[in-house]
């Protein structure tokens, strides 16, 4: 998958204009992004970074996995999910944490620009943060960046690599730029994660029906 990254580089220079987007695709949207609660605590102008127990987060993570994959009952997939992405955004730091609320403000206001400066921030003074990475993929993504936005989604892959946010925005920009193999291994990739995915049930199907010759 990374290699494919790469090696999309440089049809990502030449792939203007891009084809819309399918209805069955939808790319992200500033209502995704709600910052985190305003009563965050400053901490007097110092950066302060706190990291977790990784191998407590871990195992809690893959039984929340577990759990999402196996479970039948909607209600407690969506629970899982729920918790999964509240885990993916504890940064184990208040400052990252206030950059991370900024800038989901600064995405509802379209402001792209202000977003990224935050959000390279971010990155820099946690890289090891799947979710930065992955938000800054997203904002290059709304802004049709494709190149910064493959190579962020990389790094948020390689931190974790069950992201179905990431695989997902992968899965889109292989299919708009006319990867459709490469598209509907991604998308069935990020459905093995969160079978709930509609959107990548629908995507699925409309690529198997073209790859049949059949109409999308």
């Amino acid at each position: 998958m990374f290699t494919l990254l790469v090696s999309m580089a440089p049809v990502l220079a030449a792939a203007q204009p891009v084809p819309d987007l399918g209805p069955e695709v939808e790319p992200p949207s500033a209502e995704d992004f709600s910052p985190l609660p305003e009563d965050l605590p400053e901490e007097g102008g110092q950066v302060v970074v706190e990291e977790t127990d990784p191998e407590e987060e871990q195992s809690r993570l893959d039984q929340l996995f577990a759990d999402l994959a196996d479970s039948e009952e909607p209600k407690a997939s969506e629970r899982a999910a729920r918790e999964i992405q509240r885990i993916w955004m504890e940064s184990g730091s208040d400052t990252v944490d206030i950059l991370m609320s900024r800038a989901g403000q600064a995405i509802q206001a379209e402001d792209h620009a202000l977003a990224l400066d935050l959000l390279d921030v971010v990155v820099v003074l946690k890289p090891s943060y799947a979710e930065g990475w992955n938000r800054r993929a997203t904002v290059h993504y709304m802004r049709e960046d494709f190149g910064k936005s493959l190579v962020d989604i990389e790094r948020t892959l390689a931190i974790e690599p069950r992201h179905w946010g990431a695989l997902s925005g992968l899965a889109i920009i292989q299919r708009r730029l006319g990867f459709d193999t490469e598209a509907l291994h991604t998308f069935k990739r990020a459905l093995e994660v969160n079978p709930g995915l509609e959107n990548a049930t629908e995507a699925i199907e409309d690529l198997e029906k073209k790859a049949e010759g059949a109409p999308a």
